[in-house]
């Protein structure tokens, strides 16, 4: 069975980000009602932390060395998570925009996938290579100003060019984003940029 996975990244079930990946998932089931949608809650799901022996398993990987028993079991926690990461045949992110980048969970994700053998290898002649097929991959990304045009009072979104940047590096570059924003400040452009989005959303769920 086709498979999208869902990355939730909000903490906060009525986010704006939340409520607009739940538009597209209505529209999405509609149009592909024999997929399955696999929602990875980077919130409640177990995530190993970034340490100890799994920090040790990436080094060893890296050199080439043989996994002690600790490494092992840790390295099982990221293969576990890269390998429902690459069997998706469309992948849904759903995240605000904190201080300008992405929250640290989602951050804590990539860190444990982004793995030597898992999602890239290095060849001494050619550099980092990916080894994830490409996908269709769409980014909803809500902020509470409006970063349309990339920067706004002088601040820069990062979070964007940075999800661009390492799903390319583990072989994804068929990325599309959908900025919702603002969400604070007085409510008719929260409202109008709500409704802008969430109009765009169902219809690209139609044909993604």
């Amino acid at each position: 069975m086709a498979k999208l996975l869902h990355l939730s990244c909000s903490p906060r079930a009525e986010s704006e980000s939340n409520a607009g990946a739940r538009v597209f998932l209505e529209s999405f089931r509609r149009a592909r009602p024999n997929w399955d949608v696999d929602i990875v809650d980077i919130w409640r799901e177990r995530m190993p932390e970034f340490t100890g022996p799994l920090i040790e398993a990436k080094y060893a990987r890296m050199k080439a060395q043989a996994f002690t028993a600790a490494q092992r079991d840790s390295f099982a926690e990221a293969e576990r998570m890269a390998v429902r990461f690459a069997l998706a045949d469309r992948v849904l992110i759903s995240t605000p925009m904190w201080n300008f980048g992405i929250p640290y969970k989602l951050k804590q994700w990539f860190d444990i996938i982004v793995q030597p053998g898992l999602t890239f290898r290095f060849d001494p002649s050619l550099g980092y290579l990916p080894l994830l097929k490409d996908r269709p991959t769409l980014v909803i990304l809500a902020s509470g100003s409006d970063f349309s045009t990339g920067m706004n009072r002088g601040r820069i979104d990062m979070a964007t060019p940075y999800l661009r940047e390492i799903l390319r590096f583990v072989g994804i570059s068929n990325v599309s984003f959908v900025p919702v924003g603002p969400t604070t400040g007085p409510q008719q452009p929260i409202e109008a940029a709500r409704e802008r989005a969430h109009h765009r959303l169902a219809a690209m769920a139609t044909t993604f």
